[in-house]
């Protein structure tokens, strides 16, 4: 049961591998700063987001004219009085304006400058094309953080052949969350309905809103559009004497769409975005181990959070030399210090004198650092607590229970994951605490993962899974799973919430409308509640080795304060990941 953060690559993404946070010539600093387009302002209004209208203009050549394209629709957004600004993901040299971008800029509300608007260079994408996606979803949100509506200029493939180019240009297009305006050739009308068709499969992640045909021949404009026809999305033709289209028309798309994509980048972007956002400190319980003190210099390099390491000093600075790592302000803190262990141990003895604790006991107890560690949550002395990366789960999770103990608003402490899929972030709960809850504990797990879900920007429209929808299924579990989720609807709140239901009626619409048509969650649902540990491990585990997805946690929940516990196998991506989930945690 024991669970890790399941990762596609081992190095931290924002700012630590090579090329992630190179700043191009002249470029502002690289340190990622908070987007506060992925956050709302003021704390209490910290987990709603800003809407940004993004839309990419693409193509699958390099002699289009999308930059004409993308000015129409820069202008008819301006004529709206929206803040619009402009973006490049992709550029040849970061010292050389392309005239062309330019006149983009130019004609954009936001005042940026030409450092501002770009992403990476064709090198970087060539040296670690993951990286440098990760480094374009940064710039990016610097953009949209001042604006309203973001038109993104897509590659112009002189550099790279258009099947590397394309999936590249879908990719950022998803990453961005950018609903998409095709730009295809319409000087073979023959083929062009095949062009939109490809580009449109491409893009499959941005939803299109429109399809421009250019280079159209004057005599030839009304067979390009006929071949266009029946397109999902609105089609439009332009020729070099009249390269004018309905830009008002399309402007009025962008502004009316708003996208719901997440990919697995974009999400843990946010997820830093939101820990820079307000600084909490956590706790670091196991200096002597490599991956611990590699994490604390790279969070403390992010300014993600104030880090506490406890172990040695000598021996944890001596481990950081070795490892070449600079601990910056990371605070070391002894735990065998004398004076702080009879501090807390009056303090524990206290707290467990119930149970028949004494005080030479709760000095005892303390030489453990997950206790020690514990401790220093459970006085505000950090905020949340990171261990068992040389720990076991129990090590972690125990002094939990027994120093910090439940929130007063909770039945059972539980866990979730947070799977970040290909274009979406769910939240399966519980898959790692409790092995056969109760129905009233399976309602308490519901309405902690809801607010889970909320607290990292996923809106919580929870179902109560089972092997039945609906009234078709009758048995014990069934039934349970029906009375827990009639609890659930009894909880002040008013959760959207449905049950029992099956895990493909949950999310999938074709399957919803045939089984539970008219439900406000079915097909729709974000929190999945599994019956018990058993089916809701497994399905965890299948999910994320089968799809491929993000496989964040398991985040506990229900603690008065957040700690966390790592996998033994952890990556250092791993650590400094559950630190970023237990700053969230801790802001909440």
């Amino acid at each position: 049961m024991r669970a890790g953060i399941g990762r596609r690559d081992k190095e931290y993404p924002w700012g630590a591998e090579a090329g992630a946070g190179s700043a191009m010539p002249d470029g502002p600093p690289t340190s990622p700063a908070a987007p506060t387009a992925l956050l709302a302002r003021g704390s209490s209004e910290r987990s709603v987001p800003l809407v940004v209208h993004s839309v990419y203009i693409a193509s699958t050549s390099g002699d289009s004219h999308k930059a004409q394209v993308a000015l129409g629709i820069v202008e008819a957004l301006a004529r709206r009085s929206v803040r619009v600004g402009v973006f490049s993901p992709v550029v040849h040299q970061a010292g050389q304006p392309d005239p062309a971008f330019e006149k983009l800029r130019a004609a954009a509300t936001v005042p940026l400058t030409w450092h501002d608007t770009l992403g990476v260079t064709y090198s970087e994408v060539h040296a670690n094309p993951v990286a440098a996606r990760r480094r374009i979803i940064e710039r990016y949100s610097a953009v949209a953080a001042q604006c309203e509506a973001v038109v993104v200029l897509g590659t112009d493939y002189t550099t790279v052949g258009a099947p590397a180019e394309l999936p590249l240009n879908a990719q950022v297009a998803a990453d961005l969350s950018a609903a998409t305006v095709l730009v295809v050739d319409g000087r073979q009308p023959g083929s062009v309905r095949t062009q939109a068709e490809i580009e449109s499969a491409a893009f499959r992640l941005s939803p299109v809103l429109a399809v421009v045909a250019e280079q159209c021949l004057p005599g030839e404009v009304a067979s390009v559009i006929e071949a266009l026809a029946g397109l999902p999305a609105p089609a439009y033709a332009m020729t070099d004497s009249s390269p004018s289209f309905p830009a008002d028309d399309v402007a009025n798309l962008v502004m009316d769409h708003t996208s719901r994509v997440v990919t697995p980048l974009r999400f843990e972007y946010s997820m830093l975005a939101r820990a820079q956002a307000e600084i909490r400190h956590i706790v670091l319980p196991e200096g002597s181990d490599r991956r611990i003190i590699q994490a604390a210099a790279q969070i403390d390099q992010l300014k993600a959070a104030r880090i506490t390491v406890l172990g040695d000093p000598t021996e944890v600075r001596k481990l950081a030399s070795e490892l070449d790592v600079d601990l910056g302000s990371v605070n070391i803190v002894d735990p065998s210090d004398g004076w702080t262990i009879e501090l807390y141990a009056a303090e524990l003895a206290e707290l467990r004198k119930a149970k028949g604790m004494t005080l030479e006991m709760a000095r005892e107890a303390l030489r453990a650092p997950t206790v020690f560690g514990t401790m220093m949550v459970r006085l505000g002395e950090a905020d949340g607590m990171v261990s068992g990366a040389s720990h076991t789960t129990a090590d972690t999770i125990r002094p939990a229970f027994q120093i910090i103990k439940m929130a007063p608003d909770v039945d059972v402490v539980s866990s979730v994951f947070l799977m970040a899929l290909e274009d979406r972030v769910l939240v399966f709960g519980d898959c790692a605490v409790n092995p056969n809850p109760t129905p009233e504990q399976l309602a308490g797990i519901a309405v902690s993962s809801a607010a889970t879900a909320a607290a990292f920007g996923v809106e919580p429209r929870v179902a109560m899974l089972s092997y039945s929808t609906g009234t078709s299924g009758a048995g014990p579990s069934v039934d349970a799973v029906r009375r827990a989720t009639k609890l659930v609807k009894q909880r002040p709140g008013k959760l959207l919430v449905e049950g029992p239901i099956q895990y493909d009626a949950a999310v999938e619409p074709s399957v919803a409308a045939s089984k539970m048509p008219g439900s406000e969650v079915a097909g729709r649902a974000t929190v999945l509640i599994f019956p018990d540990l058993n089916a809701g491990n497994i399905a965890y585990k299948a999910v994320q080795r089968s799809s491929g997805a993000l496989a964040i946690g398991p985040v506990l929940q229900g603690l008065r304060k957040p700690v966390n516990d790592l996998s033994r196998g952890a990556t250092v991506a791993d650590i400094v990941n559950t630190v970023l989930i237990t700053a969230i945690q801790a802001q909440n």
